[in-house]
């Protein structure tokens, strides 16, 4: 009886438990293609954690360019039906949107030993999104970390998005070494800030392209000169290009690049893609670009450039979930400082 009794009351003590837990959650959803107007907040089924992954709930997202270009279906030229076969033809295939976040533990799935219930954790979702909610599931095996105890939630929010594509391009593409001369092409947002911290790192002279505005930013950071796009054509001799606003093609960086040189374009149309794919090597010159590697190892590089005292992300506008849509505004527009952080209720 006393077992029977005993079972009762663990049940009844769950039933309690899952009436008092909420079955519903808000998060921010993109139903149709467009402008920062489409993003709208609604109530959705809380995600259920099933064997071998863990809920999270979700402290901070980034809102990076990635959402705002997928949010627009604006892609370099020649990409955008590719991008559209990816994310879904007709609407986007998974409605809510968000790649990076930083959180808490809530719920194990079955198999889970990994990670602990409370536990601060941080990472990214990868394109199937998902982060701009209060609560989602990922594999624990996935893209999950514990989140050092150096870094604020909304910091590991925003750690990985550009610090990864920085030190994929400018470590594994770029093969930067002491003494070279990098020429960052926009590097005031989320990558060119992250590039300039591992540029120096990694013994370059930087010079920045940005805003005047943004000069004394630049320096900060530790970028040697700063340079004002706006002054008129480049004019100067690098070792190597990182061209983060994709307005550097080949034929406008080759007059810039020293024998030797390397460009290296984070962004460039379909067209260009390919002709760098198939002609890599142009006179004495070295184009690399291609797909940044977003695997384990890389993120746990870029801890280590952390830890190190190297990387640190900058976060330059935190906004509160309910106004989402501006973030977007805001990460589309190309004049942003750092990263852009939402913060959950």
């Amino acid at each position: 009886m006393k077992s029977t009794l005993a079972t009762h009351s663990a049940n009844q003590g769950e039933a309690i438990v899952a009436a008092t837990e909420p079955a519903r959650m808000k998060a921010a959803t993109i139903r149709r293609y467009g402008g920062p107007e489409v993003v709208v907040i609604e109530d959705m089924p809380l995600p259920v954690a099933a064997a071998g992954e863990v809920r999270v709930r979700v402290c901070a997202a980034g809102v990076t360019v990635a959402d705002a270009r997928l949010r627009a279906n604006h892609a370099p030229r020649g990409f955008g039906f590719l991008m559209r076969c990816i994310t879904g033809l007709i609407r986007p295939r998974h409605p809510v949107f968000g790649m990076e976040f930083a959180g808490v533990v809530d719920r194990l799935g079955s198999g889970v030993a990994a990670f602990s219930p409370g536990q601060r954790v941080f990472g990214i979702t990868g394109l199937k999104g998902g982060a701009h909610a209060e609560f989602l599931t990922i594999r624990a095996d996935a893209r999950l970390f514990p989140l050092p105890e150096t870094l604020s939630a909304i910091e590991g929010a925003a750690f990985f998005f550009g610090g990864l594509t920085a030190a994929d391009f400018l470590i594994d593409k770029g093969d930067v070494r002491p003494g070279d001369r990098l020429l960052i092409n926009g590097a005031t947002g989320s990558v060119g800030s992250a590039a300039i911290r591992i540029g120096r790192h990694l013994g370059a002279k930087v010079t920045a392209v940005a805003r005047s505005e943004n000069h004394g930013f630049a320096l900060e950071l530790g970028a040697h000169e700063a340079i004002d796009y706006r002054a008129g054509p480049l004019s100067g001799q690098w070792d190597v290009i990182l061209d983060v606003m994709g307005t550097l093609p080949y034929r406008k960086a080759a007059p810039m690049l020293a024998p030797g040189g390397r460009l290296l374009p984070v962004t460039a149309t379909l067209a260009e893609q390919v002709s760098y794919g198939l002609h890599a090597r142009r006179r004495t010159h070295r184009i690399t670009g291609g797909v940044v590697a977003d695997k384990k190892s890389a993120m746990e590089r870029l801890m280590g450039l952390h830890a190190s005292g190297v990387h640190r992300p900058i976060v330059g506008v935190v906004l509160p979930f309910a106004e989402i849509a501006a973030a977007h505004d805001l990460a589309g527009s190309g004049h942003k400082r750092g990263n852009i952080v939402v913060r959950m209720p």
